[in-house]
């Protein structure tokens, strides 16, 4: 292996988990993959970029326990090191979020170079870890358009629903003008089907368009609809803290052992 091959092999994996539609998985995927990744052996940073702060309470970290944030992590008030907090899951840190991102797309809007922002906060600070996953709030703004541009690749939760597709493709839009202008290296990670349910023959057909049309960039892993994933946040907890045994956590462990896999193959 050359040195090249080597710096790159050692270079912590960055990952953008987004959909500009809410509601679709976004969160509970970042919180539990993350989870997973660290459940193997893997030291993981989630990076909380959602104003709404909900990977940031799906981990077990109030608000009035969030001093330096992402929104600090940004704007160049902090460094990577001090705005990153452990968590009750072993080699799993996290910088949260504070309803201060609201604002902070206007903050930044005038600086030059927005668009680097929060890859030039991340620099060199992230040989700690093995995989960095980004929570993206549920829209295409100058937040997400960070987190893009400091990403490798971009996991994207698709509900299984009848609208799936619609939105799907102004985020591959966006990603491709990303990569031109900004940051050629970013590429799809994968399409994860969420909120799956077998017994909805709407799902099915769902599934059956998406991978018709991403082929094998859709995950065979899909996460079901489960009662208890749902229930984990409001205890704080990551679902596979909450109940190791539901169908959900483990839908996330296999879905980090499918991810592995392919990076290996890679």
């Amino acid at each position: 292996m050359s040195p090249a091959t080597a710096a790159e092999a050692a270079r912590a994996r960055i990952i953008a988990v987004a959909n500009q539609k809410g509601g679709v998985g976004k969160t509970t995927t970042a919180v539990n993959l993350a989870t997973a990744f660290a459940a193997e052996g893997r030291r993981v940073l989630v990076i909380d970029l959602d104003p709404q702060g909900n990977a940031s309470t799906g981990l077990g970290i109030p608000r009035a326990a969030r001093g330096l944030t992402s929104y600090e992590l940004l704007l160049g008030e902090s460094d990577l090191e001090r705005a990153s907090i452990a968590t009750a899951v072993a080699r799993l840190a996290l910088v949260p979020a504070s309803p201060d991102l609201a604002a902070a797309e206007l903050e930044i809007s005038g600086r030059p170079q927005r668009e680097f922002l929060l890859q030039r906060a991340l620099g060199a600070d992230l040989a700690p870890y093995d995989d960095v996953l980004i929570d993206c709030p549920p829209s295409l703004n100058l937040l997400t358009i960070n987190a893009l541009v400091a990403a490798d690749r971009v996991l994207v939760p698709l509900q299984c629903e009848f609208y799936a597709l619609e939105g799907l493709a102004q985020l591959m839009r966006t990603i491709e003008r990303v990569r031109q202008a900004l940051n050629p290296r970013l590429a799809l990670q994968g399409v994860l089907l969420t909120m799956y349910d077998r017994r909805n023959n709407l799902c099915e057909d769902v599934a059956a368009d998406v991978r018709g049309h991403f082929g094998d960039k859709v995950y065979q892993t899909v996460i079901p609809r489960n009662v208890r994933v749902s229930e984990a946040p409001s205890h704080g907890m990551p679902a596979l803290v909450y109940d190791q045994r539901c169908s959900g956590a483990q839908a996330y462990v296999q879905l980090a052992a499918e991810m592995l896999r392919q990076g290996a193959a890679a």
